[in-house]
C-alpha cells in the first residue's frame, strides 16, 4: 500500500475510534430531561380591582423542583422560587378578564407544561372611595401539622364593600382570600416555630384597613427536626416611671436552650428592630429580663417580640409577641 493510502487508512481508523468515543459519552450522559409534573388546583382571586392573588398545589421532579412562572393570558407574569404556592399578580386592568397558569422549573432547565387556566375578572374600579374597611377582629389561629397553619377571623365593615382579605406574617403579605372568606390557610411553614399573624381587610380601591390583633400560632415539631431556638414564655408589663412622664416596659422571657452562650438578644416594636440587649444572668427560675422607657401618650399598643443571636452568630427564631398598652 503507498503512503496516501496507508494516510487514509489512518484517519479512517482516527474517525471511526472518535465515533466510538462519541457513542459511549452519549451512553453515559446524565444530563436531566425530565421536566416537573404539571402544578395542579390553580386559583386565581381578585384582590382589588387591580391585583390578583394566584395559588396553586406544588409540582414533584425525579431531582427538585426551583422554581414557578405564573403566566398571565400566556405571557410569564411573576417568577418565584420552589417553596412558594402562591403570589400576587399587580398592576392588572379594573373590570377586565384574566387567565392564569403556572409551571414548574427544575435546575436543568425543564419546564412542565403550563397549568390548566384559572379565569378571574378583576371588579370596577372605584377611583373616588377613600375610605379603608374596619379591621377584622377576633382573629384565632391553630397549627394544622408541622407546616402549616388555619387562621379565622371575624368580617370587617366598608362602605362599598370588602374584597379581600391579606394574611400578614412578621410585617410581610403571605396570602389573600377573597371577601366573602373569614379563614385561611397558610402553608409553606417550619416545624416547630412560631408565627405571629395578623389580617387585614382590603376594598376594590386598594385601601387596606389597619391590622387586626395579632395571633400567635406554634406549628408542631417534626422527627429529626432541629430544635427550636425561639425565646419562650415573652411577657410584658408597663407601668408609669417613678420619675418623669415616661412609663417603663419590663419583659422577662426564658432563654433558649442553644448548647452555648446566648451573645445578645434583637428587640423588635410593631415589627421594627429596635435595640440590641446584652444578656445579664438569668434568675434562678431561668427567666430573663429587660426594661426600657417610653414616651408616648396613654393607650398606644407595642407589639414586642425578641430573638437571640445563637453561638454560630446567626439570629435564631422569633418568640411569641405579646401586646403591651400604655397606660
Amino acid at each position: 500500500m503507498g503512503r496516501a493510502g496507508r494516510r487514509a487508512a489512518g484517519s479512517c481508523g482516527l474517525l471511526v475510534v472518535l465515533s466510538l468515543l462519541l457513542v459511549g459519552c452519549g451512553a453515559g450522559d446524565d444530563r436531566d430531561r425530565t421536566s416537573p409534573s404539571v402544578p395542579g388546583e390553580v386559583t386565581a382571586q381578585a384582590s382589588s380591582a387591580t391585583s390578583v392573588h394566584v395559588m396553586w398545589r406544588p409540582s414533584t421532579d425525579n431531582r427538585a423542583v426551583t422554581g414557578y412562572e405564573i403566566l398571565r393570558d400566556g405571557t410569564t407574569a411573576k417568577a418565584v422560587p420552589a417553596g412558594r404556592d402562591m403570589i400576587d399578580v399587580d398592576g392588572l386592568t379594573a373590570s377586565t378578564a384574566y387567565r392564569f397558569t403556572v409551571r414548574a422549573l427544575d435546575a436543568a432547565g425543564n419546564r412542565s407544561a403550563p397549568s390548566a387556566p384559572a379565569s378571574v375578572t378583576t371588579p370596577a374600579a372605584t377611583p373616588d372611595d377613600k375610605r379603608p374597611p374596619t379591621a377584622p377582629v377576633r382573629l384565632t389561629g391553630r397549627a394544622d401539622g408541622t407546616g402549616a397553619a388555619v387562621l379565622s377571623w371575624g368580617r370587617a365593615t366598608d362602605d362599598v364593600g370588602v374584597t379581600a382579605y391579606d394574611v400578614y406574617q412578621e410585617g410581610a403579605r403571605i396570602h389573600s382570600v377573597g371577601g366573602s372568606l373569614t379563614t385561611a390557610h397558610v402553608t409553606g411553614l417550619r416545624p416547630g416555630t412560631v408565627y405571629t399573624f395578623t389580617v387585614r381587610a382590603r376594598d376594590a380601591a386598594d385601601n387596606s384597613s389597619p391590622d387586626s390583633g395579632a395571633v400567635d400560632v406554634t406549628t408542631a415539631s417534626a422527627p429529626g427536626a432541629p430544635p427550636s431556638t425561639a425565646p419562650t414564655g415573652l411577657r410584658a408589663s408597663a407601668a408609669r416611671a417613678a420619675t418623669g412622664n415616661g412609663t417603663d416596659v419590663t419583659l422577662h422571657w426564658v432563654s433558649p436552650r442553644t448548647g452555648g452562650d446566648i451573645g445578645a438578644y434583637q428587640l423588635f416594636l410593631n415589627g421594627a428592630p429596635t435595640t440590641t440587649i446584652v444578656p445579664g444572668t438569668p434568675s434562678p427560675e431561668g427567666l430573663s429580663s429587660y426594661a426600657f422607657t417610653v414616651t408616648d401618650p396613654p393607650g398606644t399598643r407595642y407589639s414586642v417580640k425578641i430573638r437571640a443571636r445563637l453561638p454560630d452568630g446567626k439570629w435564631g427564631d422569633f418568640s411569641a409577641q405579646p401586646t403591651v398598652i400604655v397606660p
